[in-house]
């Protein structure tokens, strides 16, 4: 599960005293450093993507394109190794201010970011519940899906753990074809979890080689009867270079948004609303998260209004 990859640490205790305001300074530069070392990334590819196209236009590569080529690559991979580190020393703080410096950054490293690898967003004009409809039943990995996963299969439900603000589901999925890309991630058989923390939240973990995750948190906010903003963050321990894995992810995620676009739009058209009714709700087992969503949330009819009536409460 997502929160048991990672232990918070809570009780971490921070001296605030006067010399806070240094700390912070120190911190926020260590922020800037990164940022600017990522944004280089991007920036790097996009010159030797520009630079690959303008040599590659003529049908024939010159000595000096060749070289204009090997330096830019030489330069980017350069630029991976330069990732920041933190920058300051007991020589920049005072002993008190330096030792909160490290707790801090420490701290930070423990916890959230250090497994996340990318984040998006979106304002879609669909209706929340045909978000949360197109996240919680699973037949739709095996159509909508087919293409970026590659005709993937579930052939077994294995687990299903009702909660007090979801569920949690347990699915095998197989991987018929051998030239399938799904296996550089993982086995051809693997059990991945679907779990419901709330109406807003859903999280999908999809277990890779050597015991390790790729798990996806989807926020779902409706904001009127017709969009609703939606958040995909994506969390791994994968021991790949981190920017590859960014690069991979967003391209993947990417993908399977525009593949869920029709099917929204579909969905929209087909007035879902009605299957949020407990009456209405499908018995199969591959929609049974979804008939605990409706169960908790969906019943009375208005699951659109859910935002605004726990914001009123």
């Amino acid at each position: 599960m997502f929160t048991n990859c990672f232990k918070n640490n809570n009780k971490l205790s921070v001296n605030k005293s006067t010399y806070v305001s240094n700390v912070e300074i120190a911190l926020f530069i260590d922020q800037i450093k990164s940022n600017i070392w990522a944004f280089g990334i991007p920036s790097w590819l996009f010159g030797i993507t520009d630079r690959s196209i303008a040599a590659f236009a003529d049908g024939y590569l010159s000595p000096i394109e060749i070289f204009q080529l090997l330096t830019a690559s030489f330069f980017f991979l350069s630029w991976l190794y330069l990732k920041p580190e933190e920058s300051f020393n007991s020589n920049d703080l005072d002993p008190s201010q330096y030792q909160e410096y490290l707790a801090r950054t420490q701290a930070n490293k423990l916890q959230v970011k250090k497994l996340h690898m990318i984040s998006q967003e979106y304002i879609l004009p669909f209706p929340y519940i045909c978000q949360i409809y197109h996240l919680l039943s699973l037949k739709h990995l095996e159509t909508v899906h087919s293409f970026s996963l590659n005709n993937l299969k579930i052939f077994k439900i294995s687990h299903f753990q009702p909660t007090s603000t979801g569920g949690i589901i347990k699915f095998q999925t197989i991987l018929d074809s051998p030239a399938n890309p799904l296996r550089i991630w993982r086995q051809p058989i693997v059990e991945v979890d679907l779990i419901l923390h709330s109406p807003y939240t859903v999280e999908l973990s999809i277990p890779v080689y050597n015991n390790k995750r790729i798990i996806v948190i989807f926020h779902a906010f409706p904001l009127n009867d017709s969009e609703h903003q939606f958040f995909i963050d994506i969390y791994s321990n994968l021991e790949w270079p981190k920017p590859l894995l960014q690069i991979i992810l967003h391209f993947a995620s990417c993908l399977t948004l525009f593949e869920d676009l029709p099917y929204l739009r579909a969905l929209t058209d087909k007035n879902v609303g009605r299957l949020f009714n407990l009456s209405r709700a499908s018995n199969h087992e591959t929609a049974l998260l979804f008939k605990r969503f409706v169960e908790l949330y969906g019943s009375g009819g208005e699951p659109t209004k859910l935002l605004e009536g726990r914001e009123e409460s």
